[in-house]
């Protein structure tokens, strides 16, 4: 089920209305039951994935706590783990894996016999799976007690506010929260949808806006000269950060409308002053993800190599962080490119700290974050692109930037989406450097809270695409 969908709306109502008329020891089971409703919408069947990596999870902490010797736990994490990145495997890496193999085999003159799968990727299995193997690492780790209560684990993987598209969640903050009662508490309710339209704001006048434009131009690269491919880029930017943290603003405002706080998952990205800032504020539960489950115990298992540890790590896990974006070489140039940028930042951490000591505060801080923004950009192209050739032609295109004006564009379609884009940037400026004196929709002032609660909603009543594609972030 689409959050922007009519049907969410009502699936919302129904369910949160039914969680507070229902006594707390009924409550975990509403949630499961309109949880498993939600993923089916998509396709039923898949419904039997999550409940086997659940059932594997399930019994995976229990045994693992229960274990004495340490190689018992090992195995019995390692099965767990197996089980999981075996279900990503199968559905979204069989096929891109036994294609480069028939390529491969193809220039030895031999045929690849292993047929290839004609399977739908599961919608956010990537995000449930990540999800369920932190659980069952934590309880390995001893940060965690197994969970007794199966249909309360179960709930842990399936929460339907964030089981598509995250934010992933650690066991630590979310199955407390399971196990709590949370009352009705009005001004949860009120901030939470009041951050849901934000995010709908995000989703239905930006990003499915921009989408329209970046579409056009991504689906016929060849067919736009530089100026349009330019601002397709700058669009995509803007339109993928829109896309997700608008869905992550929804996901939080339903879970605490019930009660519940979701971590925080994006924090204006785009006032990164370097690539390692922007992964610091850029879908954060996946990048504290990577790093302490794979990074940090990546580079304390080769510590003796001195810095190469360091680097040697850190392409490691973005080149995993590529894959596990999308199954093809043009995510794995993505994920390339930032673990090369994050090198050359950890490289030249001492020579940039002086140079900014040298450099005007305003210039230095200023240049740095247009250019990450420049970079991220670039690096976009990749992961946008059908395929490298696309990127490419992309690249070729922007030679001739500026040469010529856009043709077949229609100027006047550009207005919408930058009147959007510029209330966003404004927003977010002020919540970046004003946060308390600029909260328009917690003004104290009736007169600015109401204003700006209604004429947010208003332009998503004007400008708001609805039925429009499918969150992004959905495929992985």
């Amino acid at each position: 089920m689409l959050f922007n969908s009519f049907d969410f709306l009502v699936f919302f109502i129904v369910v949160t209305s039914l969680y507070f008329a229902c006594p707390y020891k009924f409550r975990w089971l509403i949630l499961l039951v309109a949880s498993c409703y939600f993923y089916m919408d998509f396709v039923p069947i898949y419904i039997l994935i999550l409940g086997f990596t659940i059932v594997i999870d399930y019994f995976a902490g229990l045994f693992i706590e229960r274990a004495t010797e340490p190689h018992h736990r090992k195995m019995l994490l390692a099965a767990s783990i197996v089980a999981n990145v075996g279900v990503l495997a199968v559905f979204k890496y069989f096929n891109f894996i036994n294609l480069n193999i028939e390529i491969l085999l193809h220039h030895f003159n031999y045929h690849d016999p292993i047929p290839f799968l004609r399977i739908l990727l599961p919608i956010g299995l990537s995000f449930h799976t990540f999800q369920a193997m932190s659980y069952t690492i934590e309880v390995y780790r001893g940060n965690q007690k197994a969970e007794k209560h199966f249909g309360i684990y179960s709930l842990y993987v399936m929460f339907y506010p964030q089981l598509v598209a995250g934010p992933i969640e650690r066991p630590q903050n979310i199955l407390p929260q399971l196990h709590s009662e949370h009352p009705f508490n009005y001004n949860l309710v009120v901030s939470g949808l009041k951050l849901m339209l934000w995010g709908y704001f995000k989703k239905l006048v930006i990003a499915d806006r921009l989408a329209l434009f970046v579409n056009m131009v991504y689906a016929h690269p060849k067919s736009y000269n530089g100026s349009a491919v330019a601002i397709a880029l700058v669009f995509f930017a803007v339109q993928i950060y829109c896309d997700f943290s608008g869905y992550t603003d929804i996901a939080l405002g339903c879970a605490r409308v019930m009660g519940f706080e979701l971590m925080t998952n994006f924090n204006r990205p785009f006032f990164s002053r370097s690539v390692t800032e922007f992964w610091r504020r850029w879908h954060i539960s996946l990048s504290s993800w990577f790093n302490d489950y794979l990074f940090t115990p990546l580079v304390v298992s080769v510590r003796n190599w001195g810095k190469f540890a360091v680097v040697f790590s850190l392409m490691v896990t973005f080149l995993i962080s590529g894959v596990w974006h999308g199954a093809g070489w043009t995510f794995v140039i993505f994920g390339a490119l930032h673990g090369i940028a994050i090198v050359y930042e950890y490289l030249t951490k001492k020579f940039r700290k002086r140079l900014s000591k040298t450099v005007p505060k305003i210039i230095y801080n200023n240049l740095s974050t247009l250019l990450t923004f420049l970079f991220l950009i670039f690096s976009w192209i990749f992961f946008r692109a059908k395929s490298i050739t696309d990127a490419f032609t992309i690249f070729r295109d922007l030679k001739s930037f500026g040469a010529e004006p856009m043709h077949g564009i229609d100027a006047l379609s550009l207005l919408h989406p930058l009147i959007a884009i510029l209330i966003l940037f404004m927003v977010e400026y002020k919540m970046e450097y004003f946060p308390q004196k600029f909260n328009f929709f917690a003004s104290p002032n009736i007169v600015i809270r109401w204003g700006s609660l209604i004429f947010t909603g208003f332009l998503i009543l004007l400008l708001g695409v609805f039925n429009g594609p499918r969150f992004i972030y959905f495929q992985f």
